[in-house]
């Protein structure tokens, strides 16, 4: 509860960094939407409603004010908070006086469409959440007709053209004390400008720098190469495309041009071609996403059970490669890859969640991922608000006979009625109920018990 510990009573004022513009509107709608969610963007318009037009700072309001407009508890505005910072739309900043607090949250403009749609890692997103056409759509909504006017003559005047020049000596005697007070800007005051739009921020954690420059010569890349905005490509190539530093060599010797600079249009393509070509044509999904480290319970903690164990391992791996190690290391279903995407999609269950939901449908159901089953428990999960792997495998626990009986189609009844072959159960959800192992005892089954084994070492070794 630490990373959220947001308190009704606590204040918060709104600036913004940028004069915003109602063109932002349609970008923010349009482009930014799909990547954050609804949410998150009713965040950034109600932020932004709080300023006047053409006013940088709001009035002072509380968290609680916040809640009621949004509907929303605080930890629900806190995780919408954070995607319009991860995805450079937002800055927060915190003071403390005494026993409160009070928050700044600094809007942040949108990048234009010109300099969305060639980010580089935001619009490969955009693509793969709406698909082909609705992007090519979009594209050209926020182009135009580009018109070639070198075959124009330039007949604009200049300003000495036009205007007449005052003598030096007249302007000096009529620039007093008072007049150049009136120039200056007052104190603690600041212009309404529009700046550059920020750039989206990846932290250098990302890649490591050092073995990348290790494993290469000055004479392969030279490092007066790597500049400030070739190491920001890089990171963001590396980030999307899961390039490690080994792999990048090649990439970006590849990019070099005669004269030993890096072209960043060609390193962009370099790398797109690479992970085409190592993942059969596609792009990156959301399936191959890790669980969010603030929504890691086992992060810093050594397990001290199986269930703690298994905690961890399902935090440090995507929906993809736990199905693919399911699979014996063999490629998931298009099939199933969709199920899993389109559950992560539209009811927005972060990743280490839809680990817990593969396991305990895989483990339920002969190893098989039934849509409608995954889609059902999905949609439960999501208006619980699950966000983390534990909170996942607790309403499990609580409430696996209902998923039973949805796994059954059958409807809740009273009456008791002899079990008929029962599903493995995963050991983290044996533990609860004791119950349960008569059942398995009654239903045992060698082959598939040792299946579930081989299961558990594969998510082991992976996570390691």
């Amino acid at each position: 509860m630490e990373h959220w510990n947001l308190l009704p009573v606590d204040r918060y004022q709104v600036h913004t960094a940028d004069l915003l513009h109602d063109y932002d509107r349609k970008v923010l709608t349009l482009l930014y939407q799909p990547l954050i969610g609804s949410k998150a963007y009713s965040l950034y318009m109600t932020l932004w409603s709080e300023l006047e037009q053409n006013r940088l700072w709001g009035e002072e309001n509380t968290h609680h004010s916040l809640m009621a407009i949004l509907q929303s508890n605080l930890k629900g505005i806190y995780q919408e908070r954070l995607k319009l910072e991860g995805i450079g739309l937002l800055k927060s900043y915190v003071k403390l006086e005494n026993d409160s607090r009070s928050f700044v949250y600094e809007l942040q403009a949108p990048l234009s469409p010109g300099r969305f749609f060639t980010d580089g890692v935001l619009n490969i997103y955009l693509y793969n959440r709406l698909g082909k056409n609705k992007f090519m759509k979009l594209k050209r909504f926020f182009s135009d007709f580009e018109l070639d006017l070198e075959t124009y003559q330039p007949i604009t005047k200049t300003f000495n053209e036009v205007f007449v020049s005052v003598k030096a000596t007249q302007m000096v005697s009529n620039m007093n004390e008072e007049t150049e007070r009136s120039l200056e800007i007052e104190q603690d005051n600041e212009y309404a400008v529009r700046k550059e739009s920020t750039n989206l921020t990846i932290d250098d954690s990302v890649f490591d720098f050092d073995l990348f420059f290790a494993g290469i010569s000055d004479v392969m890349i030279p490092k007066k190469s790597i500049t400030l905005k070739v190491k920001e490509a890089i990171k963001k190539l590396s980030f999307l495309y899961g390039i490690n530093p080994i792999e990048m060599q090649g990439i970006v010797m590849s990019a070099l041009d005669p004269t030993e600079a890096i072209d960043i249009e060609k390193l962009r393509i370099a790398a797109r071609d690479w992970y085409q070509i190592e993942n059969g044509n596609e792009l990156p999904k959301l399936s191959e996403r890790l669980q969010p480290v603030s929504n890691r319970t086992m992060m810093n903690e050594t397990p001290k059970t199986k269930e703690e164990e298994l905690i961890k391992q399902l935090e440090l791996v995507s929906p993809k490669q736990l199905l693919t190690e399911i699979s014996g290391g063999a490629a998931p279903s298009t099939a199933d890859l969709k199920i899993v995407e389109d559950v992560m999609f539209r009811q927005k269950l972060l990743p280490g969640v839809v680990n817990v939901l593969i396991h305990y449908v895989m483990l339920r159901t002969d190893m098989k991922l039934t849509k409608s089953y995954v889609e059902k428990l999905a949609s439960h999960w999501a208006r619980k608000e699950i966000t983390t792997v534990r909170a996942a495998m607790e309403l499990a626990k609580q409430e696996h006979r209902q998923y039973q009986d949805w796994a059954t189609g059958k409807k809740e009844s009273t009456t008791k009625k002899k079990p008929i072959r029962k599903e493995l159960l995963p050991e983290w959800l044996k533990q609860e109920d004791g119950s349960k192992e008569k059942i398995e005892r009654k239903t045992h089954n060698p082959a598939f018990e040792e299946e579930k084994r081989k299961i558990e070492e594969r998510i082991k070794k992976m996570s390691k």
